[in-house]
């Protein structure tokens, strides 16, 4: 290997040490990040759901400013992962969505809340 590719070399894992060291320093401290939740759009339809006992479809789409689709996909994702319920029902022909935040799901909003707050206080202590 030629002196400066060697000398490159050293330079780039001399700069990647402090980062692979902050990255460690996180993870001992703080558990992985759910990236579920961490989507803005569904942290915003979990958090909604954790204050209010239920929602119907029309007023977490409003709460969320989402559209029809989105709020559909992402909503099947926290359904699916056991995070929220969806009760499908019928007012007179009218048909009616309600979803709630279920144990696990406000176990992690909860667990997901603690993780930034960790980040948040890493990161004033730096």
């Amino acid at each position: 290997m030629a002196k400066s590719a060697l000398k490159h070399s050293t330079r780039r894992q001399a700069a990647a040490a402090p980062r692979e060291l902050r990255t460690a320093r996180a993870t001992a401290v703080a558990p992985a990040l759910d990236r579920l939740i961490h989507e803005r759009l569904r942290l915003g339809i979990v958090s909604a759901l954790a204050a209010n006992d239920s929602l119907t479809f029309g007023d977490l789409k409003s709460l969320v400013d989402s559209t029809d689709g989105n709020l559909s996909v992402h909503a099947r994702k926290l359904e699916d992962a056991g995070y929220i319920s969806c009760t499908k029902s019928f007012e007179g022909r009218v048909p009616k969505t309600e979803y709630k935040i279920t144990t696990a799901g406000r176990r992690a909003l909860e667990n997901y809340l603690n993780h930034m707050e960790t980040l948040i206080q890493q990161m004033r202590n730096s």
